[in-house]
């Protein structure tokens, strides 16, 4: 294949509309067929070097392997993205992609981003959150990976959660990581959008090691005085992990939380352990406006799971999520399927906020949700029947 069929056939693909999934139906937002951003709306410049002399078999040169978690926000009215983007060599970085839409047409700026290079031994980033602070910045916080040198396991590693900041995705400042002095490391780390208590606010995931949140009793909240050298002392629980639901193995925050009349709406992850391994889903939850690491509504179950052929990829079974746009009311949620593509779900303002304060929560055993099932059952056939007259 020539460059130039390479790079018809990737404009085929940017040019593809997307549409609404008609199979699919729960009321509370839309799936849409095809994903928004694959390996395949990686700029064949970015893989194949153009050049007959020094690429005579137009082979790839520098592979990428996947795209998907991706921070999202608007900018300049256009839908933008900072999506993980991960080499064939197994390194991620980051890179921003645009559309009009926000479900179809996104394309890469020609150079992903280039962090500054203040921690030598930072092998890996990615998962980066944005957040558009009353200070006038945006902050992108993410996960810091870098080899735990005290363990003999090569796979053996320690996250902590870096922090930059922009003003339009061009020029990026890199600041301290997040000191936690309470949590060895961190994942997951979101940053609130406004000040509490004239402070800068974060949700933290404690974790005891890489993988394992251990102690961690789930979504955490902790406070700092200067965000240019963050230290966190108290990280009191937000969302917490429970046995026997979606959250039973670990749970982390996702999107920057939407702000609504009844309170700040999180979209969140929760893990569970299954005999074919750890499954990931997207759940939602509320926290109070004058205090937001105060939950206030929490809807029993999940809001997005992998579903059909999403559920396959790098590492099956997983939809993730770490950002979400609303624009006019209404609601784009970016969510990633198994570490490979990502997609978007949309809803409105409305919608959202009626599915998180209104859907029952897990009453936390079988008979218990029995109960509630069968009350609900008995309310629903009685209206039927009193329609029927």
């Amino acid at each position: 294949m020539t460059y130039p069929e390479l790079q018809e056939r990737y404009e085929r693909l940017i040019e593809t509309k997307n549409t609404v999934d008609a199979g699919f139906y729960n009321g509370i937002y839309e799936r849409w067929e095809r994903p928004v951003l694959t390996r395949d709306h990686i700029p064949p410049f970015w893989m194949y070097d153009p050049d007959p002399e020094t690429n005579p078999y137009m082979m790839q040169r520098l592979g990428v392997n996947a795209v998907f978690n991706s921070g999202a926000i608007l900018l300049d009215g256009k839908f933008t993205l900072v999506a993980r983007v991960e080499g064939s060599d197994r390194k991620s970085f980051f890179a921003v992609a645009q559309s009009d839409s926000g479900v179809d047409g996104f394309r890469f700026w020609d150079e992903p981003v280039l962090l500054d290079d203040m921690y030598p031994d930072e092998t890996n980033v990615y998962d980066m959150r944005l957040t558009r602070h009353e200070d006038g910045w945006i902050y992108g916080i993410f996960c810091s990976e870098s080899r735990d040198t005290s363990s003999p396991d090569l796979s053996a590693a320690k996250a902590a959660a870096g922090i930059v900041r922009t003003r339009d995705l061009k020029t990026w400042e890199r600041l301290p990581n997040l000191v936690t002095l309470r949590s060895p490391q961190q994942r997951n780390v979101v940053l609130h959008p406004e000040f509490v208590d004239g402070k800068y606010a974060f949700y933290t995931r404690p974790m005891d090691d890489f993988i394992e949140t251990g102690s961690g009793g789930g979504i955490g909240f902790g406070l700092c005085e200067d965000i240019c050298h963050a230290v966190i002392d108290e990280e009191k629980m937000t969302s917490i992990r429970k046995y026997h639901t979606i959250t039973e193995a670990k749970n982390g925050a996702g999107a920057v939380p939407i702000r609504t009349e009844k309170g700040w709406i999180h979209i969140a992850h929760g893990v569970r352990n299954t005999a074919a391994g750890l499954r990931y889903v997207i759940y939602a939850f509320a926290t109070a406006l004058e205090d937001p690491s105060r939950v206030i509504a929490e809807p029993g179950g999940f809001l997005i799971g992998p579903l059909g052929r999403e559920r396959t990829g790098d590492v099956s079974n997983v939809a993730f999520t770490n950002g979400a746009i609303v624009k006019d009311g209404r609601v784009y949620i970016y969510y990633a399927s198994a570490d490979t593509r990502l997609h978007v779900a949309t809803t409105d303002l409305k919608r959202l906020e009626d599915y998180v304060f209104h859907t029952p929560a897990d009453p936390g055993r079988s008979v218990l949700c029995v109960r509630q099932r069968t009350d609900f059952i008995r309310k629903n056939l009685a209206f039927i029947r009193q329609q029927k007259g």
